[in-house]
């Protein structure tokens, strides 16, 4: 282990075991954060209400020890400012040198360069955790929720959120992942500036169109549960940056897994978590569960 001095906090980086990780993936994100770190309060809170509907002041409290597995940037630790007592994020990847630039000098918050092979904490040890958007970029997920959960207090909670297989989708909805995977499968062997550009342009040709379709159709007061079936819904409300951001996230990504909502609460259950809640709401699918 290292220690590294920053303008804000002393980051440890750990070694990162050749165990359950894929190189080429970390990699990719501590480009793709490093390219996208600057968000503004409007994108951070918008963001992060998606994921922490189901979380009530009972899982989280402002005396909270809380660890963010895969924090990235670290936009939800900005989210959560005020909601916990100390929070650890943990991030492979050089992304998390990008968090530290965004959340600044707070010694409540503590950042560590790990995997989930080596979380530098004994068992039981946080109350709350969670996990957003990362798991499924792991080569065996089901250990990484299993290490992961294993930090967490019984009685306390933990927060997931896995790529969704499209299992709740019509078959419209998968055509058009399979073809969008097809393109992820070439664009994320680019090299990171011709990656970047490649998904700016994706995210203008792909992306905008329906943003701009559910837009419309939002300003001539079409409810929404019709606008939910139109593909990528979701981001009519997100800005142009998130959107990029996003693009680079979908088809940069070199390894990414899917699951459906039962196979995603058998996993939560196998790590020892139980009273799941599953979100109705997008993103498909998060949930929180208690371990026991």
């Amino acid at each position: 282990m290292q220690k590294v001095q920053t303008k804000n906090r002393v980051i440890e980086v750990y070694d990162l075991p050749e165990v359950n990780l894929d190189r080429k993936t970390v990699t990719s994100f501590g480009e793709e954060w490093t390219s996208f770190h600057d968000f503004s309060d409007a994108d951070i809170k918008l963001s992060g209400d998606k994921y922490f509907d189901i979380v009530d002041d009972k899982m989280l409290t402002e005396n909270s020890v809380v660890i963010d597995i895969g924090c990235g940037s670290g936009r939800f630790i900005k989210y959560l400012e005020g909601r916990y007592g100390k929070i650890t994020g943990i991030d492979p990847s050089s992304a998390i040198f990008a968090a530290d630039k965004l959340l600044g000098n707070d010694n409540k918050i503590q950042l560590i360069q790990a995997s989930t092979d080596n979380i530098p904490f004994p068992d039981n040890h946080f109350d709350f955790g969670y996990s957003l958007g990362v798991l499924h970029h792991i080569p065996d997920t089901q250990k990484a929720l299993n290490d992961s959960v294993r930090k967490i207090k019984p009685g306390g909670y933990f927060l997931l959120y896995l790529y969704y297989s499209l299992d709740n989708r019509s078959i419209f909805f998968k055509l058009l992942f399979h073809l969008s995977n097809g393109i992820r499968w070439a664009v994320s062997k680019l090299k990171p500036g011709l990656k970047r550009i490649i998904c700016d342009i994706l995210a203008i040709i792909l992306y905008m169109p329906f943003v701009f379709f559910c837009r419309f159709l939002k300003f001539i007061q079409v409810p929404e549960k019709y606008r939910r079936l139109i593909p990528l819904q979701a981001y009519e409300q997100q800005s142009f940056y998130i959107i990029r951001n996003d693009s680079l996230d979908r088809f940069g990504t070199p390894l990414e897994q899917r699951f459906s909502r039962p196979e995603i609460q058998e996993m939560m259950e196998k790590a020892g978590l139980r009273n799941i809640v599953f979100s109705t709401k997008i993103p498909y699918w998060h949930a929180v569960g208690k371990k026991e």
